[in-house]
This record gives structure tokens, sequence and C-alpha cells, in this order.
């Protein structure tokens, strides 16, 4: 990683709370030099560039990370190239983390990452969420289900509740102004949600506004 991406990535991290140490930074070098490698071959991201990577997928999905406790079990719903729940198991490795994907490609390199990167207690899935034996082997186990890959936030939700232990959470990260309608969808879904509050950010160096949605299983 050029000193200018890793001065970003620390920097960046600091402004959400998170000191990386060095082998953190250490792993997302690797992390990094991985994902560049893979999509020349497969299209795992249309971000090319490292900085592009730093800014959009690492700090994107640090970006969450204050806001999880630091033990609760993380399913990541659409986690793509392994974005955010790779990350965030980086910089707090004791948490129990989930990801599922439909594409396999995605999920090879998603394996191929926590095995370089030697994580444990991390797990990837090949398949969506609304797969019945998928439903029947996860369903009740996860404190929070997190995703930034739904653009359609009633299905996320919907699709999300019998996952959920009770009163746990769903996090959307969302792009700016996205979302305005969910309180209407909350109001009718009052027996299963209370949208519980909303976080608004920039990603450092950027432009890039960010929300995120908490919604409680109740």
């Amino acid at each position: 990683m050029e000193a200018e991406n890793k001065n970003l990535l620390m920097g960046g991290a600091k402004t959400f709370g998170i000191d990386l140490d060095g082998n953190a930074i250490e792993l997302f070098d690797l992390y990094l030099k991985e994902l560049l490698k893979w999509n020349q071959k497969i299209n795992l991201t249309a971000i090319r560039s490292e900085k592009g990577i730093v800014l959009k997928h690492f700090l994107d999905s640090l970006s969450v990370g204050p806001h999880l406790p630091k033990h609760f079990s993380v399913l990541d719903v659409g986690s793509g190239a392994g974005f955010p729940g790779i990350p965030l198991k980086i910089i707090q490795p004791t948490r129990e983390m989930t990801l599922i994907d439909s594409v396999r490609k995605k999920v090879d390199f998603q394996r191929h990452v926590i095995r370089m990167l030697g994580l444990k207690r991390i797990e990837t899935i090949h398949g969506r969420v609304q797969d019945k034996a998928i439903l029947q082997r996860l369903g009740g186990q996860f404190d929070i289900i997190l995703s930034r890959a739904f653009s359609d936030l009633r299905t996320l939700l919907l699709l999300s509740f019998p996952f959920l232990k009770e009163g746990g959470l769903v996090i959307a990260m969302k792009s700016e102004g996205e979302g305005r309608d969910i309180l209407l969808f909350t109001e009718r879904e009052g027996a299963r949600y209370r949208l519980q509050k909303t976080v608004s950010l920039m990603l450092p160096s950027s432009s890039f506004k960010r929300t995120l949605l908490f919604f409680e299983k109740i």
C-alpha cells in the first residue's frame, strides 16, 4: 500500500475513533493486494485504484464500527468482496461474523482472504437469505444484521426478521438521500421494527455521504 493511502486509512479510521495498530495495517495491506490481483480476472468491484478501495471500501466499512457492540454476532448480507464484514473483523477479531453472498466467485475470494489473513470465528456462506436451508440453519441466531448492498430497504427488513434475535438490530448502510420513504414502511410494520436512530456521516477526504439506519426488532 502506498504511504499516502496508508496515511489515509489510518487517519480516516481515527476520525471514526478507531486506532489501527501495525498488525491491522498489515492485514489491510494484504487484503488490498489480493483484491487488486483477483480483480484483474474476476469482477469483484468496479473500484480499481488503491485510494478508491481504501476510501470507498475499507473506510466505508469501518464507518459503522463505532456503532457495533464488541461481542455481538453479526450477519453481513450481500457481502460481495467482503465488505463491510472483513474490515470489521480485522478491527475486532473476537466478534462473531458471518458473511453471505449469492455469487460463488465472490465467496471464494472471501474464503481465500480469510485464510490468508488468519481470521478466526468468521464464516462465509454461498447463498441467499431467502434460501430455506439457510433460514433453517441460521434463523434467530444474530444480534445484528448488516448490509450496504440492498437497495430495497423494505426487502432487507422483511428478509432479516427471522434471522434476528429478539431486540436485534438491522443496520442499513445507505448513501445520502436513500431511505426517505422507510418511515412509512416502519409505520405499517410497527409490530416488527422500531427505527432506533439514524446516523449521517461523510467519509474522510471525500464528499461521499453515508447514512446508517438502525432498526430494532420488537
